[in-house]
């Protein structure tokens, strides 16, 4: 007995739906308002990875290619490495199990349940709609300063995620924009184009007001080059379009608070007259070299960044930071983590670490790269026989993008990192995807020319071609002309 469509959905819509729910339960809270601690969307990516391992051994469903393999399975050289050779075994054991599970499992679990562009979208879309609601709630809490505190004012938009993740929201915003403005460049719909388009439009505010200069830079530079590789001429129509809405936000609405202003000019004054995040993020940046250059090759061990600052940073570090608002009082957040990415590795896990792990998305920006580039695009018109709509090629270069660019400003910890694993899952899909498993992409038919559909690219025509026959939509009815 053959199942129907309406089945057919609900076991398409099953598949992705643990990965849905993860980034569903992005939405709550942390518990008691601790950022460092489990979260449900921790939980929820476990119940990922063991769902993905379930299927592939029961089903044999989708298993990963032998490139997808290596690539995704690289970082593992390097956290095992620094493992056994970290000063405290036992402090880095929950390290080795964090980065398994951003860099290694979930993105692992998601290339496998994700079988096509559908389902691609489908997590896309999901990842715009957390974003605004994050900034939804984010908006509210700027304009009825029930923020986080800056600058002595609870105006800081820090969504679900709290005053004590303050790039929580600002990540997720961020993730969301930048795949709206994917979607409205790569989607063959024009209702898709225009609805993406309105979704990034209205992720712009809440994204200025979380005041995050690291997710500013990334978004900025991600989708710089989302509009490079969609085309010179949409590019240069949307850039045009983007800065007469900066020009309407800052000069007609008053979006560019004193606030903003002093915030996006301190970008420029990091060497000049840096405030003291500034002073204390090279600090700690200084100090991420100096534990490299004691250990140069596996680094001092996972987790072991808090108990060597010390002895390798200057006394220009302060003694934390101070969060406040957003439902919570006055805390001293510990300088824990030097805040980019490439150097808490590199002092963590050394060389070997460093190249493991960005050896890896390098190769998967490299291969999304190469990808999109054999679609043949010009100005958003794809060509091959596994072209099609690139809409989900744009969006796994765009987010990887974005976390590449961020990686230099900040480095993984709470709710918001399990979001930080499902990009790179999307961004492995696209990137090492075998082309083979993709049916070629036909596009729709245009519109009906007296009466006679226009044939399908790789359809009837093409059969005709190559065994000869008569092309029966081509061919005149009643035996020609004067039938």
């Amino acid at each position: 007995m053959r199942a129907g469509p309406q089945h057919g959905r609900v076991r398409r819509a099953a598949a992705v739906l643990p990965l849905l729910a993860v980034v569903a339960l992005l939405a709550v809270p942390p518990p008691g308002g601790d950022a460092g601690g489990g979260t449900a969307a921790d939980a929820a990516s476990g119940v990922l990875v063991v769902y993905a391992a379930v299927r592939l051994v029961r089903h044999r469903a989708r298993p990963l290619s032998r490139t997808a393999a290596v690539v995704l399975g690289l970082p593992v050289l390097g956290v095992c490495a620094a493992a056994v050779a970290s000063y405290d075994p036992a402090v880095s054991l929950p390290g080795v199990v964090r980065y398994l599970q951003v860099f290694v499992l979930v993105p692992g679990a998601v290339v496998l349940l994700l079988r096509d562009r559908r389902d691609f979208r489908l997590t896309a879309w999901a990842l715009v709609a957390l974003a605004l609601a994050q900034g939804a709630i984010g908006a509210v809490q700027n304009l009825t300063a029930t923020g986080a505190s800056y600058m002595g004012a609870d105006v800081r938009a820090v969504g679900t995620f709290g005053a004590g993740d303050v790039m929580g929201m600002a990540t997720a915003v961020a993730y969301g924009l930048v795949a709206a403005v994917a979607l409205a460049l790569g989607s063959p719909g024009r209702r898709t184009r225009t609805a993406a388009l309105v979704c990034a439009a209205l992720l712009l505010f809440p994204l200025v007001v979380s005041f995050s200069r690291g997710a500013w830079i990334a978004t900025a530079a991600a989708c710089a080059l989302l509009l490079v590789l969609s085309g010179p001429r949409r590019a240069a129509g949307v850039a045009l379009a983007g800065a007469a809405l900066g020009t309407v936000l800052v000069a007609g609405l008053g979006v560019g608070s004193q606030m903003v202003t002093e915030r996006v000019a301190s970008i420029s004054q990091v060497t000049a007259a840096p405030d003291r995040s500034v002073t204390d993020r090279y600090t700690m940046w200084a100090a991420a070299v100096g534990m490299w250059r004691t250990e140069p090759l596996t680094g001092v061990g996972l987790k072991g960044f808090p108990a060597h600052r010390d002895g390798n940073a200057s006394l220009a570090l302060s003694s934390g930071s101070d969060t406040a608002g957003a439902g919570q009082g006055f805390v001293k957040q510990p300088l824990l983590s030097p805040h980019n990415m490439y150097l808490l590795i590199l002092g963590e896990q050394g060389l070997l670490g460093l190249l493991a792990l960005a050896g890896s998305w390098l190769a998967l920006l490299g291969c999304g790269l190469r990808k999109l580039r054999a679609l043949g695009l010009r100005d958003g018109a794809p060509r091959g026989r596994f072209g099609g709509p690139a809409d989900c090629g744009l969006v796994a270069v765009g987010l990887l993008g974005w976390q590449l660019v961020d990686f230099a400003y900040a480095d993984i910890g709470g709710p918001a990192t399990v979001l930080t694993s499902l990009v790179l899952g999307l961004a492995g899909w696209w990137a090492l995807e075998p082309a083979e498993r993709r049916a070629p992409w036909t596009p729709e038919p245009g519109p009906a020319v007296r009466g006679l559909a226009r044939p399908r690219s790789g359809g009837r025509a093409a059969v005709a071609a190559r065994t000869g026959a008569p092309d029966p939509v081509a061919a005149p009815v009643g035996g020609g002309a004067d039938g």
